[in-house]
């Protein structure tokens, strides 16, 4: 909408990055204080450290995001659905965070499958089969049924990967930034029909994500809650699909799937084989497993993770740029 009245990209990335940053910021400094409280994770690694603190943030955050998408996107109904599709994953984490009684894990997967879905129905409708591989340098076409299903597991696995490393002070969402900071860049990139919107999509989330971690950074007085963290595994996997390039969110997020899915694959597993043995001496999300048997402190795990993102990302970068241009 704002593109309307600003010349060149660089003043309507700007304009974006300071309208997403405000509305965040603003929207925690001053609403914060109605959010639920947390009752400390009695399971995980410093779990009790959490509790009394502000969740369900991602309330804040992605009402922030959808409210900066209104404004600084085209208003499409491609982009109306994705905006829909958020915001009934920030409101079914929200309501989980706030209830007295956890929600089940059905109920959370079936609003996933929905969800996940809707989306993958709309990304092919509106751009298509068309697949990329760059670093092969194949492109596919997928046939409807394929990618739909395809894009089906990618949305699910990316909603709760990021789900469940939500569990340290300020690591999803620098794994998450430093995820779709690849993405942006890989869109502008290869500058295709895919991009086009996407681009401005990627970046407003990338503000609203650092403004979050202001306040969320060791010691948080913020928490995103599974509002939050949810909401944004479905921007990271819409985001990889509009590149044209999905198969590019697993080393562009390997960290992060690691580091929740190594749980959810051990989970699947024992309950499938009724094995006691399997992964055994590996606690999950990966993240415990560092603090409590490695016995780094929270900053070292961030810090680590994060700077394994972003090599893994500067190479995925770099090997696309170089192969874009021969």
């Amino acid at each position: 909408m704002i593109s309307h009245y600003l010349v060149g990209d660089n003043m309507l990335f700007l304009a974006a990055a300071v309208i997403s940053f405000g509305l965040t910021l603003g929207g925690i400094l001053g609403l914060s204080r109605f959010l639920p409280k947390d009752h400390g994770r009695e399971f995980a690694v410093n779990g009790a450290l959490s509790k009394g603190k502000a969740r369900g943030a991602g309330l804040i955050l992605i009402l922030a995001l959808i409210a900066s998408g209104v404004v600084c996107l085209p208003l499409t109904i491609e982009y109306m659905i994705y905006f829909a599709a958020l915001f009934v994953e920030m409101m079914s984490g929200y309501l989980d965070d706030a209830s007295e009684t956890p929600w089940g894990e059905l109920k959370k997967g079936l609003i996933d499958l929905v969800v996940a879905a809707g989306v993958s129905f709309t990304v092919y409708y509106f751009h298509g089969g068309t697949v990329l591989l760059p670093i092969l340098g194949l492109e596919l076409i997928i046939p409807a049924p394929v990618y739909i299903i395809l894009g089906i597991i990618l949305i699910w696995a990316s909603i709760n990967v990021t789900n469940c490393a939500d569990g340290v002070d300020g690591l999803c969402a620098s794994l998450s930034i430093v995820t779709l900071t690849s993405v942006f860049f890989l869109m502008q990139i290869m500058q295709n029909a895919f991009s086009e919107s996407g681009s401005m999509f990627v970046w407003i989330a990338i503000f609203m994500l650092i403004a979050y971690l202001w306040f969320n950074c060791s010691p948080s007085s913020i928490l995103m809650g599974d509002a939050g963290s949810r909401a944004i595994g479905l921007l990271i996997a819409v985001a990889f699909m509009l590149t044209g390039m999905p198969f590019l969110f697993i080393p562009c997020a390997l960290v992060l799937i690691l580091d929740g899915g190594l749980g959810l694959v051990k989970l699947t597993i024992l309950r499938i084989t009724k094995s006691k043995s399997f992964m055994k001496n590996i606690r999950t999300p990966l993240h415990d497993h560092t603090r409590k048997n490695k016995n780094w402190s929270d900053t070292q795990v961030v810090t680590r993770f994060v700077l394994l993102q972003i090599l893994l990302c500067i190479t995925v970068i770099l090997l696309v740029g170089r192969l874009s241009v021969l």
